[in-house]
């Protein structure tokens, strides 16, 4: 009989796994931090949740209505790449009337699938393979690995609690190189809640000009500003046609699910971005759409109740965290507070897990944010008053056994 040799696999492909086939780029991310600690809490009860960046409050009803009617009446068809225009148009006239800067919904606005997609439109957009994308830390966990996937290389830029979080011009210029192409800035902070005032942007402003920088500004947070109003760094002079402006629904409308953000910036900026939406979206459904322009044109009451309950919840957590011994920065912005574990001796993620161990309380250990973040726990107080009185109280239980221990 003859042995048919083809059916025998050769070595290499025996010992080939799946995983050889991805992109080195791909295999070089980290998953999320965030999801991989939370993926932990699913399997738990009893667990108090100060962790997900997400709203408590459901999406109003009116706005629900608009997406039902849009169905009811047939609106399932295709819009145009860049968003519906009647949306584009109240996008635009948002940001004029809450913070002072004007675009041609024609031709300067485009509507994404959230804030993130704009975000990772913009980066690819603009960066060639080496290009240096200028990030303060902590941040967002997405703009390092999406700078990353893009070709290009992060560079983190530190800041710190005694600065009240805010990015300082002497930190920014001894990192810019000449390789130096984006500054991306994210202020109402996640996971700080740091803010900046037209004075603080000012210095900013001046370097980037001078270093000939384009800024992405994701102000997703934008509405959630306490104390005083949100400065938008697009609405400093000279700053417009240098900056992308990334916002959405998610936060202050309380619509995450929904995967509505928009994209406002110099034409030809917003022209490329769009190129790359074509092929990769299409466009953003359009029920969310009329679900937007719903919230857009009706829901702005509703969105100031919301702020304000964010307001109170934050001073409660503030002052629970100081009183339990933990040190914390007043956030000025979002609804995310930043404290100090580093009394306890414990690493950020030796804390967060033992937190969630013995306390049954999730928030998220603060080295996932990048520089600056060790040594600090995020915990959002996008929940209920209830809940944040209880999940303060285990915690501050959880601190004294420590402390005892210790």
């Amino acid at each position: 009989m003859i042995r048919d040799e083809q059916k025998q696999p050769s070595v290499s492909v025996q010992q080939q796994t799946m995983a050889d086939y991805l992109s080195p780029l791909v295999r070089g991310i980290k998953p999320s931090g965030i999801r991989r600690f939370f993926d932990l809490v699913s399997t738990r009860k009893d667990v108090i949740t100060l962790g997900v960046g997400e709203p408590d409050f459901v999406t109003p009803w009116h706005v629900r209505e608009a997406a039902v009617y849009s169905l009811e009446t047939g609106k399932t068809q295709y819009t145009s790449n860049a968003g519906m225009p009647e949306l584009r148009g109240a996008i635009g006239q948002y940001l004029h009337d809450q913070f002072s800067v004007e675009y041609n919904p024609a031709t300067e606005v485009l509507v994404t699938v959230g804030g993130s997609e704009a975000i990772d439109l913009a980066l690819r957009a603009l960066i060639a393979p080496g290009d240096e994308i200028l990030i303060p830390e902590p941040c967002y966990i997405s703009y390092s690995p999406i700078t990353a996937l893009s070709g290009g290389k992060p560079v983190g830029i530190e800041t710190y609690a005694k600065d009240e979080f805010k990015l300082k011009a002497e930190s920014l210029k001894a990192v810019i190189t000449p390789r130096s192409k984006v500054l991306i800035l994210c202020y109402p902070s996640n996971p700080t809640g740091g803010t900046m005032t037209f004075e603080d942007w000012l210095p900013i402003a001046k370097l980037v000009e001078e270093n000939d920088l384009i800024v992405i500004s994701d102000e997703i947070y934008a509405e959630l500003s306490y104390g005083s109003k949100h400065v938008s760094f697009a609405a400093m002079p000279g700053m417009k046609d240098r900056t992308i402006l990334v916002s959405g629904f998610s936060k202050a409308f309380a619509m995450t699910g929904w995967r509505m953000g928009y994209a406002c910036g110099h034409s030809d900026l917003i022209a490329a971005m769009l190129k790359i939406h074509q092929y990769t979206v299409m466009c953003a459904p359009i029920m969310a759409q009329y679900a937007a322009l719903e919230a857009l044109q009706h829901g702005l009451e509703e969105k100031d109740r919301m702020v304000e309950a964010y307001n109170q919840r934050r001073r409660l957590v503030v002052k629970g965290f100081r009183e339990i011994g933990l040190s914390c920065h007043e956030p000025q912005g979002a609804f995310y507070a930043f404290p100090s574990i580093a009394s306890t001796g414990l690493t950020s993620e030796q804390f967060a897990q033992r937190l969630l161990d013995e306390a049954n309380v999730a928030a998220v250990p603060g080295d996932v944010f990048g520089l600056g973040g060790e040594g600090h726990l995020r915990c959002s107080y996008a929940t209920s008053v209830a809940n944040l009185t209880e999940a303060i109280e285990r915690i501050g239980q959880f601190v004294y056994k420590l402390k005892r221990q210790g």
